[in-house]
């Protein structure tokens, strides 16, 4: 935490370092520009993120109804597989692309449970650690979802479970 806080202000510092010192030893169209902007104290805490919260959260609250990571959950919309993904990745970048279909998952939320699905900041944080751990998606099994989970999630496999109707798709055959 404390090596990202630090990173975080070198960062803010670099950034604002041109914008307080903009103009010095230069023409007086630079400093009247550098006049016209401030420098900003960008007070931001990242929060702890933790992927076995978010495992329970993506059930909790029904993501899994629609998205399926590694065969498990709904097919309703895209699946969500940790080894899919790029090995690192901006987690600011899962929130740009939720808030772009917003208006889509708002109105399956709406027809399925009733209401738009809300989330804190720490709950966001913690799904999106639960979608980057490959190891974390494995503990998400059919057989570890409630009977309303499963009814919610009416995947259609029949007697397979997803898990095994998605097996090729896992990438994690042997």
């Amino acid at each position: 935490m404390f090596k990202r806080t630090l990173l975080l202000g070198a960062a803010v510092g670099l950034l604002s370092a041109p914008l307080a010192f903009g103009g010095a030893g230069h023409g007086d169209d630079e400093e009247a520009a550098a006049a016209d902007h401030e420098t900003i104290d960008l007070r931001m805490a990242m929060p702890q993120m933790n992927s076995e919260r978010g495992r329970l959260l993506f059930v909790e609250k029904g993501c899994v109804a629609c998205h399926s990571v590694n065969g498990v959950g709904g097919e309703d919309a895209s699946p969500l597989d940790a080894h899919d993904m790029d090995p690192m990745m901006n987690p600011f970048d899962l929130a740009a692309k939720m808030w772009a279909m917003a208006p889509f998952m708002i109105e399956a939320q709406e027809e399925a449970f009733g209401e738009q699905i809300l989330f804190s900041g720490d709950e966001l944080a913690n799904i999106i650690a639960f979608l980057h751990s490959d190891e974390e998606q494995h503990e998400l099994t059919e057989a570890s979802l409630s009977p309303e989970v499963l009814k919610m999630m009416d995947h259609g496999h029949g007697e397979m479970p997803g898990e095994e109707a998605h097996e090729e798709d896992l990438g994690h055959t042997d």
